[in-house]
């Protein structure tokens, strides 16, 4: 079956379940069961106030009164579920794909093909068990996404591979078929390897471009985190005053915060199991989780900026993060439990460097290109860095772990040591083929990579403190998020040099930028 012909189709049939149906039946038994006296009571007047309900229709021979009464309400929520179910449809077609739903009150939502900043196929626990899946569709903007909850699994890696396809601007020659299955397999063999098979699309990934995180890394990575910081000086900390003290009920002030950090690990630690990234030919493909998965896709020319960091517990082990700012804003949590925004949630810095490859793929290879960035009587170390400048990868790792210098950056003056006196060093700039790179952070290291493509404005401030000390401060403004493309004290001769050279590379770029049709001309069978 065809779901991408432009017809109107509906959603796998266990979906009012999945929805919320089987949370409806769940509380309405938790409420007969704890209030059948009172209810049997509205209803009955004359049950003794000591009787049991139950006792009470079995003995007066209202046994089928009642089973007919719990058939009837059955009956309703059925008919309530296939109305919900028939009533909830969707379409794709060559400009959008268009969703509408509801009973009494109808809404219709649609997300246009050339908006799509991603797709996410979320498989919670109970919903595999159905062999069902829901796909998320988002799109820019604050609340634009569009769901299909849900579908079959086989059908949503369908409908995501037609989407990206129509989307990508590839022509086809012949209409895209989903078909259940290999034949002679049996509905349970289906089960079975949907629940514990990878994402058929990411087996087929070339292994050099899987980034696999260990259960060592993984286990040592929740330990340093910054929250097991704060419980272990929390638990101290109340330890010392109830000892000091003798109050012992201040042990059940820590039970709270333990049970809340426990769920954050347990949920972390589950995320990040089974974390892949991999290269397709429609964008990165990112999956994780251990019950509940979830795969994303993100398409060419979605990522609006990058931002590298290293927390300071993190450095001795050379460990680092990897998050991303886009148009969209997804319900869907990311890898690690984080918000969506996290695409690595640890990794050492080959691995940082390969999905750094991934994502931006015009600097693979790409030389810095720093310009005329000079300024009169003090030149900024690494202006010189313009001629037999280094390839992309060593620009990385300077971007990464260099403590300044002549690396390809062009860092702060000397006299910024006032306003960044651990940081000046490092605190720098680099442009390359493509992308603006912002080194900062002496203590809590940070790269963030712009792609000159996606950038909106650049604008150079200078306060009273900074115009003193001959310096500036730039903001590369991109799409809103968990990143902010900032860099501070930086010289100001060498910053107005940088405002230009920026917002020219941007127009150049957006003028080439063909990402948002990444496939056009293509034609796939």
């Amino acid at each position: 079956m065809n779901l991408a012909d432009g017809q109107w189709h509906r959603l796998h049939p266990a979906s009012p379940l999945l929805k919320g149906g089987l949370a409806l039946v769940a509380i309405l038994g938790v409420l007969l069961a704890n209030l059948r006296e009172r209810l049997f009571d509205m209803f009955v007047p004359g049950l003794p106030a000591q009787g049991d309900p139950v006792d009470y229709i079995i003995d007066n021979g209202f046994l089928g009164v009642a089973l007919l009464v719990v058939a009837a309400v059955l009956v309703v929520l059925i008919a309530g579920f296939y109305a919900s179910w028939r009533m909830h449809s969707f379409r794709i077609t060559e400009e959008a794909v268009e969703v509408r739903s509801g009973i009494l009150f109808r809404t219709n939502r649609k997300a246009r093909l050339d908006r799509i900043q991603g797709i996410n196929i979320v498989r919670p626990f109970f919903a595999r068990l159905f062999g069902a899946a829901k796909v998320e569709i988002s799109q820019a903007g604050q609340d634009a996404n569009v769901q299909l909850s849900y579908l079959g699994s086989r059908a949503a890696d369908g409908v995501r591979r037609e989407i990206l396809r129509l989307a990508s601007g590839a022509r086809v020659t012949a209409p895209g078929v989903l078909t259940p299955g290999p034949p002679g397999q049996s509905t349970l063999d289906r089960r079975v390897e949907e629940f514990f098979g990878p994402d058929p699309e990411l087996g087929s990934t070339p292994a050099e471009s899987i980034v696999t995180i260990h259960l060592g890394r993984l286990f040592g990575s929740l330990v340093l985190h910054g929250s097991t910081v704060f419980l272990v000086l929390a638990g101290i900390g109340i330890t010392v005053w109830v000892v000091s003290s003798g109050q012992l009920y201040g042990l059940f002030l820590v039970l709270p915060g333990a049970i809340g950090f426990g769920s954050f690990y347990v949920r972390r630690f589950t995320k990040t199991l089974g974390y892949t990234i991999a290269a397709t030919g429609d964008g990165v493909r990112v999956g994780f989780g251990l019950l509940s998965t979830t795969s994303e896709t993100l398409p060419p020319g979605r990522i609006h900026s990058v931002r590298v960091s290293q927390p300071l517990l993190w450095r001795p082990m050379g460990w680092w993060e990897v998050s991303v700012n886009r148009a969209s804003h997804s319900n869907t949590k990311g890898a690690a439990g984080q918000s969506n925004a996290t695409i690595l949630p640890v990794g050492n810095r080959s691995e940082v460097i390969r999905v750094l490859e991934l994502l931006l793929p015009d600097l693979a290879g790409a030389a810095p290109s720093l310009g005329r960035h000079s300024s009169a009587g003090e030149s900024p170390a690494g202006a010189s860095a313009v001629t037999g400048a280094p390839e992309m990868t060593p620009l990385l790792r300077a971007g990464l772990t260099s403590p300044g210098g002549d690396d390809g950056f062009v860092n702060s003056p000397q006299r910024a040591v006032w306003l960044r006196p651990f940081a000046w060093r490092r605190n720098g700039f680099a442009m390359a083929r493509g992308c603006l790179l912002l080194r900062r952070g002496g203590i809590w290291r940070q790269l963030v990579i712009v792609p000159q493509a996606r950038l909106q404005s650049v604008s150079l401030r200078q306060g009273p403190v900074l115009r003193m000390l001959r310096l500036a401060a730039v903001h590369l403004h991109t799409v809103s998020g968990p990143i902010a493309a900032t860099l501070g004290a930086v010289d100001a001769v060498v910053g107005v040099e940088f405002f230009t050279d920026a917002a020219r590379a941007a127009i150049v770029s957006a003028a080439r930028d063909t990402s948002h049709r990444w496939r056009s001309g293509e034609v796939s069978a």
